[in-house]
């Protein structure tokens, strides 16, 4: 009731021409599906999308891999950092967007002064188009590493320590023993962390909208989701939007099919 009729209705929904303020709408067939496929604005809004979630699914995981990994030894004061690497997670993303923008700040942010006390000129975030992209990733990246970073933790400590002294008897140098011995035992957790990260990546729109509304210049880091909002609820073309929400449903669905077979026939090896 609560997810495949909204599903369905969404569906229908984007074979209509209505404006979300009207209480009538006009049957139009797949005019909106042509006028998003030709619209001049789409390759780059579904650039920015694949960007913006293959830099935020691998950072997330990678990073999220690598403390899980560092600090799952004994080294002082672990649980505080373990404690401080998630923290990001349950705080709002309207509040972690509003927090980096004093961080991304061109005239007085953090960032900016650091690379001047290096002696580098600072990127315009806001203004370029590509820093500003690579701003919002990054500012997920950041709310998100604890997730990875805790699901990482939890299948790291429950590995095999038989095959690690194993892998030592027999002379596997460390990245060797990561490589053959560690990874192939977190696969299922990579998998799941790959399908959570990348559904939660997709949908991102409170981070974007606080410090870039899909800016600059228009489109500079608007996502599809992004662009669901803005013409369903900025340009009242409810329709259309309904129409880009099913395609990429669609898309999400073609990719989560393709990972779970692949996932399948790696576990039947």
């Amino acid at each position: 009731m609560f997810t495949y009729r909204p599903l369905l209705d969404n569906i229908r929904l984007s074979f209509f021409d209505w404006n979300i303020s009207s209480p009538t709408s006009t049957f139009i067939g797949v005019k909106n599906y042509v006028e998003w496929f030709t619209r001049p604005d789409t390759p780059r809004i579904v650039g920015n999308t694949v960007f913006f979630t293959v830099f935020a699914v691998a950072g997330s995981m990678i990073l999220g891999l690598v403390l899980a990994l560092l600090l799952d030894q004994r080294l002082p004061g672990r649980n505080l950092v373990r404690g401080v690497i998630f923290a990001p997670f349950v705080i709002s993303g309207a509040a972690v967007g509003i927090s980096l923008q004093f961080v991304f700040d061109p005239n007085f942010g953090m960032v900016n002064d650091l690379l001047r006390r290096l002696g580098v000129e600072g990127p315009d975030w806001y203004g370029d188009p590509a820093w500003a992209l690579v701003m919002v990733t990054f500012a997920f990246v950041w709310k998100n590493l604890g997730y990875a970073f805790v699901i990482y933790l939890a299948a790291v400590q429950g590995l095999s320590r038989d095959l690690a002294e194993a892998a030592q008897i027999d002379g596997a140098g460390r990245w060797t023993a990561f490589r053959r011995v560690t990874l192939p035992q977190l696969r299922p957790t990579t998998f799941f962390l790959m399908i959570t990260i990348l559904l939660n990546s997709v949908q991102v729109f409170d981070i974007i909208n606080v410090m870039t509304a899909g800016g600059p210049r228009g489109d500079g880091t608007t996502t599809l989701v992004f662009q669901v909002y803005r013409e369903s609820f900025v340009n009242f073309r409810a329709g259309y939007g309904a129409a880009v929400a099913t395609v990429l449903f669609v898309v999400l669905l073609v990719v989560t099919v393709i990972q779970v077979r692949v996932m399948d026939r790696r576990t039947a090896q």
